[in-house]
């Protein structure tokens, strides 16, 4: 099955996706995202919840069977400011939540497994 760039919305959180997976089951949070798949690739992309001025650590938990995931954080304009995946896990980094906006860029080739990330 496949989606493409549906947006849709949880709360007040609208997601864009392009995902071509058996399983695929994307839980955002305010404190962070959850994700279960099987058999994966594509991508998924949500605004979001920074509300503070303040340094965040964001740390990601993969359990994958098999396959790749990263997440990318990207400023207003969709540019990236720091990359997270198996080699690289944790980061940090000043965000000024209250003015400005942030996007979550999920990355899956041929992923089967959970990843947590946490901030």
């Amino acid at each position: 099955m496949k989606f493409k760039g549906l947006p849709y919305y949880w709360g007040a959180i609208a997601t864009t996706k392009c995902i071509q997976a058996i399983l695929f089951m994307f839980l955002p949070g305010k404190t962070g995202d959850k994700v279960k798949l099987d058999a994966c690739t594509g991508w998924v992309r949500h605004m979001g919840r920074f509300y503070e001025n303040r340094t965040y650590t964001f740390t990601l938990d993969v359990q994958l069977a098999k396959g790749e995931a990263e997440v990318l954080l990207l400023d207003q304009k969709k540019q990236p400011l720091l990359k997270l995946n198996r080699q690289n896990p944790s980061q940090s980094i000043h965000l000024d939540g209250e003015t400005s906006r942030y996007y979550l860029h999920w990355k899956f080739q041929h992923t089967s497994g959970k990843c947590e990330l946490h901030w």
